[in-house]
């Protein structure tokens, strides 16, 4: 993870207009999407970074032919949606996948494993047509480095079916640790407001959402498995929080959200309690443990 500041500037100038450079490839020459298993996860764990000078950073097409609603409907269940259809945060599933593979190309410049999911931005676009192939195009983006070293990369995916876009995933990552950046403190309240919603994290549901995401990373699993990976005890995967911060909202508003744009603060353990803030019309949320914000962010929502 220790990358100097002038490295760092030299990956940026290659990659910071490639945010919206997707690459102009046809779905029939796409390669299908892969899938989250035990294979990605230990390349993902085992890759290591090469900085090749003059090579931009990395930008791919792939192709999900179809949507299994089994694994929609089991996920719905797990993270408490109440309503049919396809819920927002389910995208960043089918994001994930193609942002993982991103960063598995040779021309992604840094290590996997300790990278931290700071930010995700999820927007529907446009209503999705069973039975039609989807496109996922993704491109990376480094921003240049902070006074203090950090250093974030940027995962744009769009999700298109036909040239329409169906829905948008920007997911932004701490790829190079600053110096005290506090990233993880989280912000403390004096007193914690009403909550809109709540709910206990079981000392298993890191496994439960590995079950329906695919996403097995080690410190959300196990304390033995968090503690190999530098962790004092296993936290819950962030997209949880933001799933089920998702399923409150629109059980409260009676309509779907439609845009999510979160900032992750701080994490939170397995076996805590969690409480939703925000007014049920739209706006403003944050997610509490205790005293401590662990997640905020701002939500829109759609029609009945």
């Amino acid at each position: 993870m220790r990358t100097t500041h002038k490295c760092c500037k030299a990956i940026w100038s290659l990659g910071h207009n490639a945010v919206f450079a997707f690459p102009k490839l046809s779905m029939e020459s796409a390669k299908s999407l892969p899938p989250m298993n035990a294979v990605m996860l230990l390349r993902a764990l085992f890759r290591r970074p090469r900085r090749t000078p003059g090579v931009p950073t990395p930008r791919t097409v792939f192709r999900l032919d179809a949507i299994d609603t089994a694994d929609v409907r089991r996920y719905r269940q797990a993270l408490a949606f109440r309503d049919e259809g396809i819920p927002l945060t389910y995208w960043y599933l089918l994001a994930q996948r193609a942002q993982l593979a991103t960063m598995l190309e040779a021309a992604f410049p840094f290590r996997l494993p300790g990278i931290v999911h700071t930010e995700n931005a999820l927007r529907l676009e446009a209503a999705f047509r069973p039975g039609q192939p989807l496109q996922l195009t993704t491109a990376v983006a480094i921003r240049p480095p902070a006074e203090n070293g950090a250093v974030y990369a940027i995962l744009d995916t769009a999700g298109s079916q036909e040239g329409a876009t169906v829905f948008t995933c920007r997911s932004t990552y701490l790829v190079v640790r600053g110096k005290r950046d506090g990233h993880g403190r989280g912000r403390r309240e004096g007193a914690p407001r009403p909550a809109l919603a709540s709910w206990q994290l079981g000392h298993g549901s890191g496994r439960a959402y590995a079950r329906v995401s695919g996403d097995w990373n080690p410190i959300h699993l196990w304390g033995w498995s968090a503690r190999l990976m530098g962790m004092k005890r296993p936290i819950i995967h962030g997209m949880h929080t933001l799933a089920r911060a998702c399923a409150e909202l629109e059980d409260a508003a009676g309509k779907p959200v439609t845009a999510l744009d979160a900032r992750f603060k701080a994490p939170a353990a397995l076996g805590s309690e969690l409480a939703l803030d925000a007014v049920p019309g739209g706006g403003d949320f944050a997610v509490r443990c205790g005293a401590r914000v662990v997640a905020e962010g701002h939500f829109e929502l759609g029609d009945d």
